[in-house]
């Protein structure tokens, strides 16, 4: 039965009672209505002239208003609004009779899809907030509050649909599912999710409601894994100071959903570094088959020692990352920092440490099980995600497993130097910051955590020990306060490089200057010591052009600290990454001195046995 039709009933019967029962008369005018006159005789319990509210019909117009008349009569006029006088030439009318009720059940006609579309996708977030989930789609990450807030966002918009329509998937949803299905070639796992691999078979609405859902609550764990919701960097190390920005769900559930091209959208979730993207790259390549190891094969031949010339030293360099020598006549000798490096890549391979390139080294170098080298290279694909996204067109960076700075301008390389970084004992922690001053012949205020565990015991065996290495010490409370004047054989050398941080590391030169020679360069007590540091300071300063040339540098050097603020901070970067390509195109592995990679690889693996 139609809504128009139980009205019009429902009043006729509410009419009827009212007019049959004993209450004082009441005049049409009194009640806002004008009715004609009615004829003499009793009075007309069972007779009742119906007209909408809108208006009283004099005669039968349909589209406005319904009265029911005696059959076979008919009346003349014009419609009248409710309250107005009733024309006084109007002739008697006939009164009209109550009509019969109606059937209850007239049947009516099922709503389209589109009105029936809110309801179902309400259901279907009922059914994803109620699902038990055993492992998180986005690991660390809340997948609790990820789904309330995607419930909350369709809500907001009385559960209207973003990616279905009544004949099925938008132009939209099919850009976000082409993105989605790609997840992989970014290490992103949506395995979870029963997402539409094609035109859906079903358009019924429950069908329709499921799919879009599923989309959603995919691109929402996509953005959140792809910002790096998976790890908290803290548990995998206390080393790890970097804290990834990971997405808001319902903001980037929002973003994907206005944006012109949801799938660029949602890849724009993840890290845009150049580092990031080529080992993407060569997880690609890796997957489909194509040879990624760090270098072309290296022949066989005889062995190599210290002074041999031969055509595969210059690969046996590239392999280990070592820059060519700087005589180009020396390219092919096989010199002892190139004999050091092998030593330390045959000690984490199983090797005798000879230094020695032999036949089993050299085929160690050439190959790298498939298996192990993807995840190692998806394990640095996620601390890429600990970064931040703006790292600064002018930067510094230091790779910590490299044992290497760069001073970068955008994509392209400034500078590069050696550094000396942390003992696994005493490591350099991982985090963000920025230059702000540099420290000419600076003091060292030796740590407390230095004084008492080296300090102190040479102290009680020789009260004289710090005087005679010209140390100062005196006596803060209980407090034992040791500083080493400026001088060439300061420990911080004559520059420092300061960014304060709660680590209380900074960047530094040293008067061992020998130890840059070495492959393995994990030597300090957590700050890093840099090569060629006046060259740096140079370049921070602005150079020439800001007035600070290298000569300048230099005549300040002397007996007492001066302090010089850069004219603009220049963010610092410590970093860790075992995998990176470098500048020619070659991805290059580095030893995970710290065991960060290791654990990040480890968790993954835990990851996917849930």
């Amino acid at each position: 039965m139609s809504a128009l039709f139980k009205s019009l009933w429902l009043c006729s019967l509410a009419a009827a009672a009212a007019i049959s029962s004993p209450a004082p008369a009441a005049s049409a005018e009194s009640i806002g209505l004008i009715a004609p006159e009615a004829p003499a005789g009793p009075p007309f319990p069972s007779d009742l002239w119906l007209m909408p509210e809108c208006a009283i019909a004099r005669s039968v117009l349909p589209a406005d208003g319904i009265a029911l008349w005696p059959a076979g009569e008919s009346q003349e006029g014009e419609f009248a609004p409710i309250g107005a006088a009733a024309p006084q030439d109007a002739p008697p009318a006939a009164q009209p009779t109550i009509a019969p009720p109606l059937p209850p059940d007239i049947p009516e006609g099922p709503p389209a899809i589109a009105s029936r579309l809110p309801a179902a996708v309400e259901a279907a977030l009922a059914a994803l907030e109620a699902e038990a989930v055993k492992t998180s789609p986005v690991g660390a990450g809340d997948w609790r509050a990820a789904r309330d807030a995607i419930r909350a966002f369709y809500a907001a918009r009385d559960f209207a649909p973003l990616w279905v329509a009544e004949n099925g998937l938008t132009p939209a949803a099919n850009s976000a599912l082409a993105r989605l299905a790609r997840a992989d070639e970014d290490g992103l796992d949506l395995s979870a999710f029963a997402l539409p691999k094609g035109p859906l078979p079903d358009t019924s609405p429950e069908r329709l409601a499921d799919a879009e859902i599923a989309i959603s609550a995919a691109a929402v764990a996509y953005a959140m894994q792809a910002s790096g919701a998976r790890m908290v960097p803290a548990r995998i190390s206390s080393l790890i100071a970097a804290r990834p920005s990971v997405a808001d769900p319902a903001q980037a559930l929002a973003a994907v959903a206005a944006a012109a091209d949801p799938g660029v959208a949602l890849e724009d979730f993840n890290p845009k570094q150049k580092g990031y993207a080529d080992l993407r790259d060569q997880l690609t390549r890796l997957r489909a088959g194509a040879t990624v190891a760090p270098a072309p094969p290296i022949p066989t031949g005889p062995a190599l020692k210290i002074g041999m010339v031969d055509a595969r030293v210059a690969l046996v360099r590239a392999r280990l990352g070592l820059a060519p020598a700087a005589d180009a006549k020396d390219a092919l000798v096989y010199d002892a920092r190139l004999a050091a490096a092998v030593a330390a890549f045959q000690r984490q391979n199983g090797l005798a440490a000879s230094g020695a390139l032999t036949p089993a080294t050299a085929e160690a170098l050439s190959s790298a099980p498939a298996a192990p080298r993807e995840a190692t290279i998806l394990a640095n694909m996620e601390m890429w995600r600990w970064e931040p996204r703006a790292m600064g067109e002018e930067r510094v960076e230091i790779n910590i497993p490299d044992y290497s700075l760069k001073m970068m301008n955008g994509d392209d390389l400034v500078h590069r130097a050696r550094v000396i970084v942390g003992r696994p004992d005493t490591p350099t922690p991982i985090f963000s910051n920025e230059i702000r001053y540099i420290l000419v012949n600076p003091i060292w205020r030796v740590p407390d955590s230095i004084v008492k565990r080296e300090l102190a015991p040479a102290l009680a065996q020789d009260p004289t020990y710090l005087a005679r290495l010209g140390y100062q010490v005196s006596q803060a409370g209980d407090r034992l306060v040791v500083q080493q004047p400026p001088g060439e054989g300061n420990a911080l050398g004559r520059i420092a490089f300061m960014f304060p941080n709660e680590h209380g590391v900074y960047l530094h030169d040293t008067p061992a200057r020998g130890l840059f020679a070495a492959p393995r360069r994990a030597f300090s007590h957590g700050c890093v010591r840099v090569e060629q540091p006046m060259q740096l300071a140079e370049l921070v300063m602005g150079g020439a052009s800001a007035g600070w040339p290298q000569a300048r540098l230099q005549s300040l050097l002397g007996a007492s600290e001066r302090t010089v603020f850069l004219p603009r901070a220049i963010p610092i970067h410590l970093e860790y990454f075992t995998e990176f390509v470098d500048e020619s195109g070659v991805l290059q592995d580095r030893e995970d001195i710290y065991g960060i990679a290791r654990r990040v690889a480890g968790t993954f693996a835990r990851m996917s046995q849930d």
